[in-house]
């Protein structure tokens, strides 16, 4: 229990909501979670990805439609040409495993072309959609897996700042599109991540209607409490996680290229009706 309460607190502050006597290993990993930027060069062996990949397709799939797959990229060249899509970032580059998971609708496509049947929903937003939440879930699983396996992990988002260029560096066929990457890998422990604070769970928990009042106050607290972690981490970040945030949303440009993600989708195959 000792351990749980630390975890809550390095999550949740000093101030951390009472410990809740529910509590698992499963639930202790969870806690544990931080985004790990820094790899040596261990790789990841075949048997892992294998139980990672297992763990991932256990995930739900809407309609068992399984629309979704992954590139497991080990290619120093290939990686270093994923990093600079996503904005020049090391870690894509330097892990020694990176995952690309995809939102896959050419495999219906040809499902159907095989069974002679018509497939236009696949020309509808909703089954974009459906790619992207599936290839979300079976990401998080994978995630959860690679860390009881003792590996380390981060998402990249940054795959959608060119989706074309990621696209042709995999060699996707349309209608299947990079929904974000993940470096997999031993964390170099000469460089140690900590675990980033969250808003209470009065922020994000709701009971039975919606409230954007009672949020007011947690976030408050959250700026102060992410200014000491950034200030910690050494982060060069400017102001609060609101004023921090408030920039992510601020225009087109924020966007780091993603602003046009709909035209890139459409060139991917994506009618989005």
């Amino acid at each position: 229990m000792n351990d749980y309460r630390s975890l809550l607190q390095a999550r949740y502050g000093t101030d951390a909501v009472a410990v809740p006597e529910a509590v698992t290993p499963v639930i202790e990993q969870l806690l544990s979670h931080r985004s790990v930027r820094a790899y040596r060069p261990d790789p990841v062996s075949d048997d892992q990805l294998a139980a990672i990949i297992a763990a991932a397709q256990s995930a739900a799939s809407s309609s068992n439609l399984h629309a979704w797959s992954v590139v497991a990229v080990r290619d120093a060249e290939r990686k270093a040409a994923l990093a600079e899509c996503a904005g020049g970032q090391a870690h894509v580059r330097e892990a020694p495993l990176q995952l690309v998971w995809l939102a896959d609708l050419a495999r219906l496509h040809r499902v159907a072309e095989h069974c002679q049947r018509p497939d236009e929903a696949l020309d509808y937003t909703e089954m974009l959609l459906v790619g992207v939440i599936d290839a979300s879930l079976a990401a998080q699983n994978a995630a959860i897996a690679a860390e009881s396996l003792g590996l380390s992990l981060v998402y990249i988002g940054g795959m959608r700042n060119r989706p074309e260029e990621v696209a042709r560096i995999l060699g996707l066929p349309p209608r299947v599109f990079a929904v974000f990457g993940m470096c997999v890998g031993h964390a170099d422990e000469s460089k140690p991540a900590s675990i980033k604070p969250r808003p209470a769970q009065s922020v994000v928990l709701h009971q039975e209607q919606y409230s954007l009042a009672q949020q007011d106050a947690p976030l408050a607290a959250y700026d102060e409490a992410m200014a000491r972690f950034y200030e910690s981490q050494h982060m060069n970040v400017r102001g609060t996680w609101s004023v921090h945030s408030s920039k992510r949303v601020a225009g087109p440009a924020s966007l780091t290229g993603r602003d046009r993600l709909v035209e890139a989708l459409n060139k991917l195959g994506f009618a989005l009706k």
